[in-house]
Parts: C-alpha cells; sequence; structure tokens
C-alpha cells in the first residue's frame, strides 16, 4: 500500500480556519467566566460608624454605609454627617458619596482601598456650599463573631467648589454586618 504524498495530505487542509473553530476560543472564555461568577455568591454589608473629622477642628462624625461585593471588588453608599460650631467657626458637613472599593478576598481581617465621588454640603449659619467632592480611603473589616464585624476607616475627601477647607481628614470606627 502506498502513502499519498504529503502535497496532497496538504492540500486537503483548509486555508482558513472554519467559522466553529474561530468563535470556541471565546465563547469557551465567557462560559468559564460566567461559571466562576455564578458560583461566587453576592454579598451585602451595612455599617453604623462613629469618627472623627480632622480639618478645621476635631468634630464628632457618624453615618452609615451600604454595600455589595463580589469577592475583590465591592460597592457601596455612604452617608456621614457632622455638625457646626458657631462659636469657633467651623462649618456642619454633610456628604453623600458612592465608593468602589477592592478587598482582600478571605480572612479574620479584610483589608480594602476605595475611590469615591459624591455630594457635599457644608453650612455656618445662613452660609451654604453644596457641591462635588472625591473621596480616597481605606481600612479593616476585622471578624468578631459570626457576620459581626469592626470596620476601621481613614478617608481624605476632596471638596470642590468654594468650601471653607478644599481637604477633609476623617477617621471612624463601625460595627458593619454582613447578609
Amino acid at each position: 500500500m502506498r502513502t499519498p504524498p504529503l502535497r496532497a495530505i496538504i492540500g486537503c487542509m483548509p486555508s482558513q480556519p472554519s467559522s466553529h473553530a474561530r468563535t470556541a476560543g471565546p465563547v469557551a472564555a465567557l462560559t468559564a467566566l460566567l461559571t466562576l461568577l455564578a458560583c461566587t455568591p453576592a454579598r451585602a454589608d451595612a455599617t453604623l460608624f462613629l469618627g472623627s473629622t480632622t480639618s478645621p477642628t476635631t468634630r464628632a462624625t457618624r453615618g452609615f454605609a451600604l454595600g455589595a461585593n463580589l469577592v475583590i471588588v465591592g460597592f457601596e453608599f455612604e452617608y456621614a454627617g457632622m455638625s457646626e460650631d458657631p462659636m469657633m467657626d467651623v462649618p456642619s458637613l454633610k456628604t453623600g458619596m458612592g465608593n468602589v472599593y477592592l478587598q482582600t478576598p478571605f480572612g479574620a481581617i479584610q483589608f480594602y482601598g476605595l475611590l469615591g465621588a459624591g455630594l457635599y454640603r457644608e453650612q455656618l449659619g445662613e452660609d451654604k456650599e453644596t457641591s462635588t467632592a472625591t473621596a480616597v480611603g481605606g481600612g479593616a473589616k476585622v471578624s468578631l463573631a459570626g457576620p459581626l464585624r469592626l470596620r476601621l476607616d481613614y478617608r481624605l475627601f476632596n471638596l470642590r467648589g468654594q468650601p471653607r477647607n478644599t481637604q477633609v481628614h476623617r477617621v471612624y470606627a463601625g460595627l458593619n454586618l454582613l447578609f
């Protein structure tokens, strides 16, 4: 029995990959990604916090945050407020921010870093300023018992418009409930 010449074998091979071969790779990658996302449950959490704002003077701050995350990427909405002190000529400040954060995916302590944007309102007597703000910060969520965690956080806010203080530093501690 004679073996067919190599030219005959190569000549039978198509010069272009079939449409099935061209779409198989992207379809397999998309299927793998969707399978991983389906296996990873989304989690949500809520935080009530008390803290301190150090710009221009140290004042008490309180607020809450509601968030959702997928393993390492999360999103949260946060509202915080501090009252004015007319005797010290220090305005009140209220912030509403939307934040995106990256966090370590597991462990008794989850570290995170975040970037945010939103609105603020500063007021001292009848003098008011409302404008946009950005924030950068980070912190840790420390497991206490079951779904209850301690959240420690630092933020640097950059206030736009004509605020009395363009940068505001805030630190806080809060109780965080994972659900």
